[in-house]
Formats: C-alpha cells, structure tokens, sequence
C-alpha cells in the first residue's frame, strides 16, 4: 500500500484550480508561526515582550500585536515585522538574518503562501540570567 503517486493528488493552497472551496489562513495565526519559528533561532531570547508592547496591549488599537505584526502585498505575498530581543553577547545582524530566514522556511512551508520581506526589529538584548543581587534594595543603609 506504498503509493507513491498518492502525495501528487493532495489539492494545495496555491494551485489556482482549487474547487473545493476558499481556504483563508488569519494572519493571528501566521503571526503564531512567525513567534515559534523566530524563537527557534539561537540568540533569539523574546519576541515583543518590552515595556511598549506591554503597554500597547492595554489598547486595542496595536500596531504590533505581542511583537509580530502581518500584513499582505498587493500580490498577495505576506510582509512580516517583527520586534525581538537578543541575547547579549551574540552577534544582532547575525541572530536577525538567521531569524528571517527560518521565518520565511517555516510560513512559506506551513501556509504555502510566498513572504516578500521579513523586517527584524531588535528592541534590546537580554542577559541570559537576571542576579537577584543586582536589584535595588531599599532597607539597606550604608551610614
């Protein structure tokens, strides 16, 4: 039962002749992917997450929704920004080109819909550990 020829007839989302119906994919969810495949990458310590995105999600108008925003070309190829935060110590230009890379592998494969342009937005870098000693403690006097 090894049907070799069986993966050939599985309809796709991009042949034009698709007669079973519209298949619609919510760029929430092509934002879902984007978070996953991005935070994959070595380097990668947050997507979103900084002091404006915390803010701008107690409004409900948001230009960036938790760091990944998508949008669609007049051709109908996705454009995707995304804000991230690195891990200090790592080369940004690298971890971010990497970082569109695997973006682009892993929407192109999992919606079948082509990406334009992934544009990488690094909002900081991170320490791989936070010290608690490090942290202002107001109880102590150094008279």
């Amino acid at each position: 039962m090894n049907n070799e020829n069986s993966e050939t007839n599985i309809p796709l989302v991009s042949e034009e002749t698709n007669t079973l119906g519209d298949i619609q994919i919510n760029f929430n969810v092509v934002a879902n992917i984007v978070r996953i495949a991005a935070l994959e990458v070595p380097g990668v310590a947050t997507v979103g997450g900084g002091l404006v995105d915390g803010i701008a999600d107690m409004f409900p108008q948001k230009k960036f929704d938790r760091g990944v925003r998508v949008k669609a070309d007049e051709v109908g190829d996705y454009i995707i920004d995304i804000k991230v935060i690195l891990k200090f110590g790592v080369e940004l230009a690298h971890v971010a080109e990497q970082a569109q890379h695997r973006i682009i592998e892993q929407v192109e494969k999992m919606t079948s819909r082509s990406v334009s342009r992934v544009n990488v937005i690094v909002d900081g870098v991170k320490t791989t550990e936070q010290n608690p000693n490090d942290e202002w403690d107001e109880n102590t006097h150094t008279d």
